[in-house]
């Protein structure tokens, strides 16, 4: 595969991107690259969960093109939200606090 380089792969990551038809600014996001326009960087805000979202779509559409089966890993959850003062509580009196 001498014709695949390093400096290649994003650019193959965002045309394939296309063919689920994920929008450009969450391609670019992904890609680690700052918000270029006014809306991208001021009224864009974007949770990682939908960045995961459109990245394991992707992912899924890549791998069904190169015939690979993926594995069937558990997904990761992130608790985001503080949990309530009474959850926080118990923990407290169950650690000894």
């Amino acid at each position: 595969m001498s014709h695949v380089t390093l400096h290649g792969l994003p650019r193959s990551f965002g045309t394939l991107a296309e063919w689920v038809e994920c929008p450009v600014g969450i391609v670019a996001q992904i890609q680690g690259h700052k918000p270029s326009a006014i809306a991208g960087n001021h009224y864009r805000r974007r949770p990682i969960d939908l960045l995961r979202l459109w990245h394991e779509k992707i992912e899924g559409w890549i791998l069904k093109e190169a015939g690979v089966t993926a594995p069937q890993e558990p997904a990761l959850s992130v608790a985001l939200a503080e949990p309530p003062a009474e959850a926080r509580e118990e923990a407290g009196q169950r650690s000894g606090e």
